[in-house]
């Protein structure tokens, strides 16, 4: 077991003092690449070296499973076994399986696998018709409404975005027929675990008196993404006491969609007047050039820290001269854009950096095509994290069965129009659905297709383009461990890769098309920084001039505000 002094020795001065600040309202404000795992972790097992802490009376609280594991591990490294370290939900869900059985009986209701299948039997008994794609659309509103803390009536008047092909009274009928039949099934979803611990430790003393009694120490992890119905049930536990540990970073707030907020974060000095504030600044993961990219697109931002690169090793001395410039290029189009970035990783590869080292970001998974179609042409193994491969998305599978049965029966009519005839009949449209979720993904997807059809050859027959389009799917094999990485910034959160490339850093990619509103885009702008942080030395940025079915684009405004100038690559349409 490590001794206290071993445990403050391997800490920069910032992270010493969250450590020893043991007792009380604490508020580590950790930027991108500041070593907050290490200072939580350490902070933790500092407390039970001391014995200020009794293990088992820490909640360590996280977001992913994968996190909560990491410092489960790290814990028991540095000695301190026995503190719960877990997801909001999996504390909750271990609370409700002890407390169920005493408050209301029986066995806890088990928990609904997709709440898109109970919407799709709830639409069948409204005789309503809807895709899948809607009913994953109207599911996340459920989502966001519970953890928003919102009955049904003050959601009719929450100005949410209408659903797609739905109005607000069909969205609030298939909300109220999901939670009849839920019942009726006797089922509960992940929100209700979340409610139904809250509501056990409002209205029952004695769950409350427990609970206070097992937790006693409290550290929440990426403190930025907490829902008001987190930060309710956060409350709750900690029953009026003081001692508690938030961890976060507001420029990394990038899931206001699904409820998260910023606020609790920004706000917790205000909330305790008393606070322990320390800021966390030093980035020892990216060089001076990426750190500085990162400073300047998250200048004068609410809550933003001012990042300074500590790189260690020897490398450290010589990155604050003769570090690479982040690179930014245009290209033609997106299918030479993607040819670019291959050619530009080949090159990487050669000079010595790890393919597991590489990744391409993008803002939306139908991005992902053409980078699939140019690593393949160029021979360079990727895996796809946080989402499926193109031809493996549902839609994408459905479009080439019906594409193929049509291609048998349909001859002499252009490429295009039969194409679009067989996609328009899965609900393609020339323009593009009004704001996100699981219906503009779908048409994303399709579109993509519609993309492979003005880069096909000349003379091209219907016939040949799916047979094309079969060839494809069928070369999709998994790629050896050793791979470059795909993913979309969202997934890549967490995560950190020698060399980065940013595609797609374009209006209507980053901000996406549907960020209209002022706070949408400064999402949009979390998620680039979030990027850009994900890079340890190497950074390049594209764009690509035309859209996949024509018209053109401009490069993102973030460019402009990041200083960067283009270096355009010459090609023409389809290169």
């Amino acid at each position: 077991m490590n001794g206290p002094a071993e445990l403050l020795a391997g800490l920069d001065p910032d992270q010493a003092v969250a450590a020893e600040a043991l007792r009380g309202p604490v508020c580590m404000l950790a930027g991108a690449g500041t070593g907050k795992t290490r200072a939580i972790t350490h902070r933790i097992a500092y407390g039970v070296a001391t014995g200020t802490y009794t293990a088992s009376r820490v909640m360590a609280l996280t977001f992913t499973s994968r996190a909560a594991a990491e410092l489960r591990g790290r814990l028991r490294a540095l000695g301190a076994e026995g503190v719960s370290a877990r997801t909001f939900h999996a504390s909750a869900l271990s609370q409700l399986n002890f407390f169920w059985p005493q408050v209301v009986g029986g066995q806890v209701p088990g928990l609904v696998e997709s709440k898109g299948r109970v919407l799709g039997h709830v639409a069948e008994r409204m005789r309503l018709r809807v895709d899948t794609a809607t009913l994953r659309d109207v599911a996340a509103e459920i989502e966001w409404r519970k953890v928003s803390g919102l009955t049904l009536e003050q959601y009719a008047t929450a100005d949410r975005p209408l659903v797609q092909k739905l109005s607000l009274e069909q969205v609030i009928a298939l909300q109220e027929g999901y939670e009849q039949l839920k019942d009726e099934r006797k089922r509960i979803d992940f929100e209700d675990v979340l409610l139904a611990c809250a509501g056990m430790i409002e209205s029952e003393p004695s769950v409350a008196m427990q609970v206070h009694e097992q937790y006693r120490f409290f550290v929440v992890d990426e403190y930025q993404d907490v829902s008001p119905l987190q930060h309710r049930l956060l409350e709750l536990w900690l029953g009026g006491r003081r001692d508690v540990c938030v961890v976060g970073d507001a420029s990394q707030t990038i899931y206001s969609f699904a409820g998260a907020r910023a606020d609790y974060l920004l706000d917790f000095p205000a909330r305790y007047s008393d606070a322990t504030v320390v800021r966390l600044e030093r980035n020892y993961r990216s060089s001076v050039p990426v750190v500085a990219a990162a400073n300047t697109l998250m200048r004068g931002r609410p809550g933003a820290l001012q990042l300074s690169a500590v790189r260690s090793g020897e490398e450290s001395a010589s990155e604050q001269t003769s570090s690479p410039a982040v690179g930014l290029r245009a290209y033609p189009n997106e299918l030479s854009e993607a040819r670019g970035v291959a050619s530009e990783i080949l090159v990487q590869l050669q000079d010595g950096v790890p393919a597991s080292e590489i990744a391409v970001l993008y803002r939306i998974n139908v991005q992902a095509a053409a980078l699939e179609t140019a690593l393949g042409e160029a021979g360079i193994p990727f895996v796809m994290h946080g989402s499926k491969r193109f031809f493996e998305l549902p839609e994408v599978r459905q479009a080439l069965l019906q594409l193929r049965a049509a291609s048998v029966s349909i001859m002499g009519e252009p490429l295009f129009k039969s194409v679009s005839d067989v996609l328009r009949s899965l609900g393609w449209s020339q323009d593009p659905p009004d704001g996100g979720g699981a219906v503009r993904d779908r048409w994303e997807s399709l579109n993509a297709i519609m993309g492979l059809v003005d880069q096909a050859p000349e003379g091209t027959t219907f016939r040949g383009f799916t047979d094309e389009l079969l060839t494809r799917q069928a070369a999709q094999h998994e790629p050896t461990v050793e791979a470059v990485t795909l993913a979309t910034l969202h997934s890549a959160k967490g995560l950190e890769w020698e060399a980065v490339h940013l595609i797609g850093l374009s209006e209507g990619y980053l901000p996406i098309t549907y960020a209209k509103q002022f706070e949408q885009a400064d999402e949009e702008r979390r998620l680039l920084y979030v990027g850009i942080t994900r890079a340890k030395r190497l950074l390049n940025l594209s764009w690509a001039e035309a859209q996949q079915r024509g018209g053109r684009r401009e490069p993102s405004r973030f460019l402009a505000e990041l200083g960067m100038r283009t270096s355009s690559v010459p090609g023409r349409r389809g290169a």
